[in-house]
């Protein structure tokens, strides 16, 4: 497993200090293996073709463009000294691949939104909390719903309701030694808008959840094609322009369902809707490309387009974000060594590096003091303490994405989490609604 150093003094201690310990880690991992390779090697030597050194182990990832990127896959086979594949794709076909061929993957990662769904379809495997090494330094947001007393939680599946693995075999949120995901990755959604185009609002003030579906925008508003979200944005839209009111927005009955995809199904009708994005990479071509100046959007795609020079404000909506949490989860056929490669994966995800990686596309980490110590002070001031840029920042393929003196919209990590209206959620009527989403798309 990887060796964490403990939290240091200073940052540039700390990053000594982790470095050290993380290649000390991986020295001692690759002395066993070489030193084991070697002795198998010999006893073949002696024996003939009857004793065979074992097998390099792969890990076999399935997840999301949003961090399943190339530089975190070179960084984590460098770290760990095993051999990583990587398999991105579109939220939908990648969990429908998972629920149905869990032998397929070793771990999955996606949204908490997916747990329900891989745990009914026993594809996922509970984790041990105690192959978590740093599991007491998981902040409170998934442990207990908030980071601070004052925080909303937000309606819908907030992830610590499906956190613990129960005694009965269900999740819940009391605790107990096993969980279902591990937390890592997380932030709260919104909309990108063209700030050459769309003028620019006030955070939580003027910004809003409407002007997804404000009519002097037709034919310039893309949404994303992903029934587990996208029904989130369009319901939050709808109910912000006052075309409808939803009893809670987190479980939605079918008769609200009903109404939202009237109303949907006759703009897309109209014209209203320039289509609908499967990708990050998509959604960022939208609006770099004209053919939509205001979509729903995530983190990533916004610091894309800045890192283009193209000026994308990520919105701040006065009625609250779709928030979301990452879930990274054992597939219920990964055993062996390759488990064991596995829990490395995992942990290795909360020893720092990983988690400076994805602030730098707007992303929060559950152990965000090990990522303190990978990040400068002026880039933790902008995009944890929500301070004015001191110098031009860069985005995580090291383009600049940040000038100087801009503030992140939103504000500390703390605010914006703080203010969640609903999370990515499996509602009861989702099987109702999957076929009205596809009924939007082709209508």
């Amino acid at each position: 497993m990887v060796t964490v150093a403990k939290i240091p003094v200073s940052p540039s201690q700390g990053q000594h200090r982790a470095s050290s310990a993380s290649v000390a880690g991986i020295t001692r991992r690759r002395f066993l293996r070489d030193a084991g390779g070697a002795v198998l090697g010999a006893a073949a030597a002696l024996q003939g073709p009857f004793v065979h050194a074992a097998e390099p182990v792969t890990l076999r990832v399935l997840g999301t463009h949003v961090t399943l990127r190339e530089p975190i896959r070179r960084q984590a086979e460098k770290d760990l000294g095993f051999r990583i594949q990587f398999e991105p794709g579109g939220d939908d076909r990648i969990l429908q691949k998972a629920s149905s061929r869990p032998q397929t993957f070793d771990i999955y990662e996606q949204w908490s939104n997916s747990i329900n769904i891989l745990w009914r379809a026993g594809a996922i495997q509970p984790i041990d909390l105690g192959r978590i090494e740093l599991w007491s330094e998981v902040n409170d947001l998934t442990k207990t719903g908030r980071l601070v007393p004052e925080a909303r939680v937000g309606l819908g599946d907030a992830p610590y309701k499906l956190l613990y693995v129960q005694q009965d075999g269900t999740l819940g949120a009391g605790s107990t030694s096993r969980i279902s995901f591990l937390p890592y990755v997380h932030n709260v959604d919104s909309f990108g808008y063209d700030a050459r185009v769309v003028p620019r609002g006030k955070a939580y003030e003027t910004e809003s959840w409407g002007w997804l579906l404000e009519p002097r925008w037709a034919g310039r508003v893309a949404l994303i094609n992903s029934p587990t979200i996208g029904i989130f944005d369009a319901a939050l839209a709808a109910e912000a322009q006052g075309l409808m009111h939803f009893r809670n927005i987190g479980a939605m009955t079918r008769e609200e369902i009903d109404r939202l995809f009237a109303i949907l199904i006759e703009k897309k009708q109209q014209g209203y809707f320039s289509g609908f994005w499967n990708s990050v990479p998509e959604s960022a071509d939208f609006v770099a490309s004209g053919r939509a100046v205001i979509a729903s959007m995530f983190s990533p795609a916004a610091a894309s387009l800045n890192e283009r020079g193209v000026p994308v404000v990520y919105a701040a909506p006065k009625e609250g974000y779709r928030a979301w949490h990452g879930v990274m989860c054992l597939s219920a056929h990964t055993s062996g060594r390759v488990k064991d490669a596995a829990y490395d994966f995992m942990n290795w995800w909360l020893s720092g590096w990983p988690g400076a990686f994805v602030a730098r596309q707007g992303y929060y980490i559950s152990v965000p003091e090990r990522a303190r110590h990978h990040l400068t002070p002026i880039e933790w001031d902008y995009w944890y303490d929500g301070k004015p840029a001191a110098t031009d920042l860069p985005g995580p393929e090291g383009l600049v994405a940040v000038k100087r003196g801009e503030i992140r919209n939103g504000g500390s990590y703390w605010q914006r989490l703080s203010n969640v209206a609903v999370w990515n959620s499996v509602m009861d009527t989702y099987e109702y609604s999957l076929p009205r989403w596809y009924e939007l798309l082709l209508s």
